[in-house]
């Protein structure tokens, strides 16, 4: 694995990503054989949301219905993208709830801001803020849910990002994230380097490390699941012991702050 400095990686992650939101040309990127936001959520919970907003759909799971998010509930929302887990999270929290996006890169919340200002989707709850996932610019104890889709292993530092997790939920908060992970070491036949990180490749962690990246932050409860028809080469199963050593997967996974 080439040496990447963070800032490297950073720089690569947001030129990736605002390339994206500048043509909306999400063969650019893939994470998963269905991230295709049609494959990837319940019909009925698109209905409402226009193409600007599906269109740059670009997780590999849904993360929304994996949550356990309540009425009232503060979500954070990390690697926001075009909007659309924030927006369907804004459903689920009601009038008296809040959702926080974070994203790095100025044409995604360029975006993202522009389609909670349509019509369509009635989004006066949630709000956008540019920032880093090492970095999260939340208060401590300010939220109950944190949800992320296909962005923390994107990260070069993902023990600073749970940590940052673990400070930005109260007592008691839950995660639930849809993430790229790997099925012990990463293969070597798996592309590696800048291009490869920023799609969602060469920076996903082992199963077992992504584990005791959690858990060494504070939290507690941690499970990781494959996701059904998980995105590699000849696996339809949803059990680890079908996935081939060393190349990615779609995982969900989720955990709670004691």
């Amino acid at each position: 694995m080439p040496n990447l400095s963070p800032a490297s990686v950073h720089d690569a992650v947001r030129e990736h990503y605002g390339t994206i939101a500048r043509t909306r040309d999400t063969s650019l990127e893939c994470c998963d054989t269905s991230c295709d936001c049609h494959a990837l959520y319940p019909a009925d919970q698109l209905t409402e949301l226009p193409s600007s907003v599906t269109d740059l759909s670009l997780g590999c799971g849904d993360p929304v219905s994996l949550a356990d998010i309540r009425e009232g509930d503060t979500v954070l929302d990390l690697g926001s993208g075009g909007g659309i887990d924030c927006f369907l999270a804004a459903r689920r929290v009601g009038p008296t709830g809040r959702v926080i996006g974070v994203d790095m890169t100025p044409e995604m919340l360029e975006r993202a801001r522009a389609n909670a200002l349509t019509l369509r989707v009635n989004a006066a709850n949630v709000e956008f803020r540019q920032g880093q996932i090492e970095a999260l610019p939340v208060e401590e104890g300010a939220v109950d849910v944190v949800l992320s889709n296909c962005v923390i292993n994107l990260a070069p530092d993902k023990l600073r990002v749970f940590r940052e997790m673990f400070r930005a939920l109260k007592s008691g908060g839950r995660v639930s994230v849809s993430d790229i992970v790997t099925h012990g070491p990463m293969s070597s036949l798996v592309a590696k380097g800048l291009e490869a990180w920023a799609g969602c490749v060469s920076g996903a962690l082992d199963v077992s490390d992504y584990r005791t990246g959690l858990e060494t932050a504070g939290f507690v409860d941690v499970t990781i699941t494959p996701k059904g028809n998980a995105s590699v080469p000849g696996v339809v199963g949803t059990v680890l012991a079908d996935i081939p050593a060393g190349f990615p997967f779609s995982a969900l996974i989720t955990a709670r702050k004691p």
